[in-house]
């Protein structure tokens, strides 16, 4: 069984939310809390690395939709990192997202120094 980790640093004035496993039905609660524990500690800048998860199911993916809907209403912000390292062999979460064609509603960048740069641009889709 594989199980999923969490560790999270600050950078600045954002949370950063290391997901390390499988993010599926067993797992993403795990992940939902820990975004709202955050939002409760008053973070609202968060960013969930996902470029070790190796794994992502619908459930995931509710997780992380539910994760921007709790962000924006607090006049938050959430981003993503997904590291694309090419079509074939790039972030299996990047792909899941794309093929539910839910991608574009998140701000991705490639690793945690662009991700909390207010300066910088998210990858494109």
């Amino acid at each position: 069984m594989v199980m999923l980790k969490v560790a999270e640093s600050r950078q600045g004035s954002w949370t950063v939310l290391h997901v390390r496993g499988e993010l599926d039905l067993v797992s993403s609660p795990v992940v939902r809390q820990r975004v709202h524990d955050a939002v409760a500690a008053g973070h609202h800048d968060v960013v969930l690395d996902l470029s070790e998860v190796f794994f992502c199911d619908s459930s995931g993916v509710g997780v992380l939709i539910a994760a921007r809907r709790l962000m924006r209403s607090c006049r938050g912000r959430l981003r993503l990192i997904l590291p694309a390292r090419g079509a074939e062999d790039g972030s299996h979460v990047n792909r899941v997202l794309g093929a539910l064609g839910v991608r574009r509603l998140f701000e991705v960048y490639a690793d945690t120094g662009s991700a909390t740069d207010d300066g910088a641009q998210p990858l494109t889709a």
